[in-house]
């Protein structure tokens, strides 16, 4: 007979899977209404920078758990970047064991509080879920079940710690503390390593940091997850530019044998048109680090930042909602979205389109800026736009913007974001003169493993992708990790 713990504790959670399955009958399941995420009225909500999105009770949250018919071939897995044991941590959820639902969680997901909150699971786990796929009905809410589980634990006290192999003695280095460095760290610190994070500014948590606002993620949701890789035993080095305080050399005499950079797309674009470089036209990147990172927005810090009464946000991504919500809470009296295609096309989540529009966010379809006018201190006053239409599908799958000719219109504004996309930080393929890199300037890495030319350095997230979701970066950087540690066992631990 087995006796092994992790045999038993298996046979254990089948047995209580079963007698959940035995007490709902499928069809019960399936009769249950998708629970609805309870959040804040958008009057309130839209004057200051409390989370929206309130959380499920956990009444609410065993009701939606429920829902989940324990598949035995379970899609929503596969449609995980990370490979969450979804079903695992639902049924946890049901029985009403929600810590150990947040154990398993952790098993593969490094910020499971963070996803929760701002991953697309409508495109990804959830599309995949056998009530979209097979019954055409509204899908388990994975993300807000993800969330409830990782906050519960949270706020209980209790924070399981994922359990790190004795320590092996080798160095690796992670370049950026954002999502995708975060994953690797702490894979790299489960199987034994000594990891340690350099962060070119001042705070961790990279974009999720100076790029989310606190009225979808507040920064303490971050802090929280951040604390726990530290507990790993993973280290944490600020105001550390790799490229410039020390390069890769600098830290191969320390000691470092693998290096994974996750070091993001921070590099703003911009449209090129007349007047785009009028005082009042900020980048969304400059303009949510300000507000977000900086506390431009608060009146004991000096740093500084302009607010519009007529602002324009250029872009239909989540960064495009993520700015003129910022705007809408700084007071702006109008806050606009100015996109060249119909929403149809627009990358943002559908929940950040709804929030918006709840907030009062003007939505100017097929509509583009062509030049920017100026009042006599420099300041930006009035933008010219152009009315644009569909035509066939471009690269991306969407259909490409065409102008109308004679179409054009002025209207006021006295502050203007452009969102428009981002470029991969420069700085490490500038200073590492042998990487190989697109035309892009992301790096070239091989998909399975995240290698890059260079045996000894890895790479995931915005510099390999461009621009990409939190949870697509966790799992280039989990993927990375699992590349790191063969190359390293092949090459280091295997000739001890």
């Amino acid at each position: 007979m087995n006796n092994h713990p992790d045999y038993l504790k298996e046979c254990r959670e089948q047995e209580w899977r079963v007698e959940l399955r035995k007490s709902m009958k499928a069809k019960e399941r399936t009769a249950l209404e998708r629970v609805k995420m309870p959040e804040h009225e958008p009057e309130v909500r839209s004057r200051d920078h409390r989370e929206v999105n309130i959380g499920l009770s956990e009444e609410q949250a065993v009701v939606e758990a429920k829902r989940c018919l324990d598949c035995a071939d379970p899609t929503c897995i596969s449609g995980c970047p990370v490979g969450i044991n979804i079903p695992a941590f639902i049924k946890n959820i049901e029985r009403g064991a929600f810590l150990e639902s947040a154990r398993v969680l952790k098993e593969t997901n490094t910020l499971p509080a963070v996803c929760g909150r701002v991953c697309p699971q409508e495109v990804q786990c959830e599309e995949a879920c056998f009530y979209a796929r097979k019954l055409h009905l509204l899908p388990v809410a994975i993300g807000n079940l993800e969330r409830f589980a990782a906050d519960y634990e949270r706020n209980s006290g209790k924070i399981s710690i994922p359990e790190t192999e004795k320590s092996n003695g080798i160095k690796v280095a992670i370049i950026g503390s954002g999502p995708a460095g975060l994953a690797a760290a702490a894979d790299m610190a489960r199987l034994g390593y000594s990891v340690t994070v350099f962060e070119a500014l001042h705070e961790l948590g990279g974009v999720l940091k100076y790029g989310i606002p606190e009225f979808r993620l507040p920064n303490e949701i971050v802090d929280v997850e951040i604390d726990n890789l530290k507990k790993m035993g993973v280290s944490f080095h600020t105001n550390f530019v790799v490229g410039k305080t020390a390069d890769l050399d600098d830290l191969r005499k320390e000691g470092y044998r693998a290096f994974f950079i996750g070091s993001g797309a921070g590099l703003p674009r911009f449209m090129n048109i007349p007047g785009e470089n009028y005082i009042g036209i900020f980048s969304s990147n400059e303009y949510l680090t300000r507000v977000n990172l900086m506390n431009a927005a608060k009146e004991e810090y000096d740093t500084p930042v302009l607010f519009g009464r007529k602002v324009a946000v250029i872009g239909g991504g989540n960064t495009a909602m993520d700015s003129v919500r910022t705007a809408r809470r700084l007071g702006a009296e109008k806050a606009m979205i100015i996109y060249r295609r119909t929403e149809e096309e627009m990358p943002a989540r559908k929940e950040e389109i709804k929030h918006a529009r709840e907030e009062g966010i003007e939505f100017h379809m097929l509509s583009n800026p062509v030049e920017y006018f100026a009042d006599q201190n420099g300041r930006v006053n009035r933008m010219r736009i152009q009315k644009m239409k569909l035509g066939e599908p471009d690269s991306s799958g969407r259909r490409r913007p065409i102008p109308i000719e004679g179409s054009e219109y002025d209207t006021e504004v006295d502050l203007v974001v452009v969102s428009v996309g981002v470029s991969p930080n420069p700085l490490i393929p500038s200073s590492v003169k042998e990487l190989e890199v697109t035309r892009w300037g992301t790096l070239v890495v091989d998909k399975e493993s995240m290698q890059t030319n260079i045996p000894e350095l890895f790479a995931g997230g915005d510099i390999v992708r461009g621009g990409a979701t939190v949870i697509l970066a966790m799992g280039d950087g989990r993927k990375a990790a699992a590349g790191m540690h063969k190359t390293i066992t092949d090459n280091v631990l295997n000739k001890k």
